[in-house]
């Protein structure tokens, strides 16, 4: 029997997301690129594993150099771990709202925000870049609503958290920044890829609370 795909190779192994069998050759170039593999794929989850030299995350140093003028420090993400923790939250619970999302759709929604925090920051200007993509606008709004729940939950808690200070909108930029680094590092790069989907998923599985207690907010925190 020859491949369901190219129907030219022999097939080699079963692709759920065609229902037939595949040769090893169109798996291995068409996963994440023209086919939509489920997340339990076992040659999924093999090439997560082991990341194929075409498809390799960006290095620490290549992380670093996105939107390198935002410096993120260790002491920023502990202070900050719980505001880190919602958006994450958010954002998984976007990808469980709407099945058809993809890594890039969360990934171009996040730098987005970051430039308009940017902005923001250094000019005092609120500035949202225009996007007809309805569900890019649905992910802002849901960080957006993420941003405000916490600065109210803070809000009502300041007096008892000694030395504990008010969410700036630099920090929203920093926790911004980070989550993007983070994506990108989780991502394969390829179009229709799900690793940071899944990742988010396995963070925060479904009914989570948004805002984690202190007592999980150690272990939960998402470092690439």
């Amino acid at each position: 029997m020859t491949c369901a795909i190219c129907n030219e190779r022999r097939e080699k192994r079963f692709c759920p997301a065609v229902h037939g069998k595949i040769c090893s050759q169109c798996c291995g170039e068409q996963r994440e690129v023209t086919l939509d593999c489920p997340s339990d794929c076992p040659y999924l989850q093999q090439a997560r594993e082991h990341a194929n030299t075409h498809h390799q995350p960006p290095a620490e140093k290549d992380l670093e150099n996105v939107f390198p003028e935002v410096e993120i420090t260790e002491q920023f993400l502990l202070e900050r771990q719980h505001f880190i923790m919602g958006l994450s939250f958010a954002l998984s619970k976007c990808a469980r709202a709407d099945r058809s999302l993809l890594d890039r759709d969360l990934i171009t929604s996040v730098s987005s925000l970051v430039k308009t925090y940017q902005t923001l920051v250094n000019s005092s200007l609120i500035y949202e870049p225009p996007t007809a993509n309805l569900a890019h606008q649905s992910i802002a709004r849901e960080v957006e609503t993420m941003v405000k729940e916490f600065r109210e939950a803070e809000q009502q808690h300041i007096d008892e958290i000694p030395g504990h200070t008010r969410l700036r909108d630099s920090d929203v930029l920093k926790a911004l920044v980070f989550l993007l680094r983070m994506g990108l590092a989780r991502t394969s790069g390829r179009p229709r890829s799900r690793g940071l989907i899944d990742f988010l998923f396995a963070q925060f599985p479904e009914k989570q609370s948004a805002i984690a207690g202190p007592e999980e907010a150690g272990s939960r925190i998402v470092i690439p």
